[in-house]
């Protein structure tokens, strides 16, 4: 039975595989949205925006000419002109620079960061979708791990236990679902993302913004 979403969403696709660019205009169709788009480099995809103003941008990092980041480059410059567009980046592999760059653009809501694997497990990959396009922050589990495995300089005034909780957050989370994780209270997650954002002295805003300042924080390290 196809999975069908409560809001259909009108995408714009970016991917230079011909096959895999098939295959996900054809996943997305059969969620119930409507890709008005599907273009094979960075160029067209930006002229596709353009033209189409849609709910959120699915976008491959490597594309033609120059097959490095042009695909990245393209979702900054448009994020850049339009700060509230949601976008999602897959990449064939974790790459923390293009993922800070992303998660830095526009204003900090409405983007996400996937490995290409992800897109096979189906109900992952199209909440993921949604909760961008709804302005949420989603980096995918396995960037999150090897992120956690490099340098923790600005994280070292964390704890153990609160660098776990800042991973989950990372990982799109919610309060709820971290207590779950952690087997502890919602009350005990809170006082950790209370002691991670004073520690890591974020400015004053309202709770979201300020986990996703944590989130890109933590992404830097």
């Amino acid at each position: 039975m196809p999975l069908r979403v409560e809001r259909p969403l009108r995408v714009v696709l970016a991917e230079d595989s011909v096959l895999l660019r098939d295959g996900l205009v054809g996943l997305l169709e059969r969620c119930g949205h409507e890709v008005v788009a599907a273009v094979g480099d960075a160029e067209a995809l930006i002229t596709a925006v353009e033209e189409h103003t849609p709910d959120v941008v699915v976008t491959d990092v490597r594309m033609p000419p120059g097959f490095q980041d042009e695909g990245l480059h393209a979702a900054v410059r448009l994020r850049g002109e339009r700060p509230t567009l949601p976008v999602l980046v897959l990449s064939q592999y974790v790459q923390r620079r293009y993922a800070a760059e992303l998660l830095d653009s526009g204003d900090g809501t409405g983007v996400g960061y996937l490995l290409k694997d992800r897109v096979g497990q189906v109900e992952e990959f199209v909440e993921a979708l949604g909760e961008v396009a709804d302005g949420g922050t989603v980096v995918d589990p396995e960037v999150v791990r090897q992120l956690l495995r490099r340098r923790r300089d600005p994280l070292e005034r964390l704890t153990p236990r609160e660098r776990e909780v800042l991973a989950l957050i990372a990982e799109g989370r919610s309060n709820g679902a971290i207590a779950r994780e952690l087997v502890v209270s919602e009350a005990a997650v809170g006082k950790h993302i209370s002691g991670i954002l004073t520690k890591l002295d974020l400015p004053p805003a309202d709770e979201t913004h300020r986990r996703v300042l944590a989130v890109l924080a933590y992404l830097r390290a």
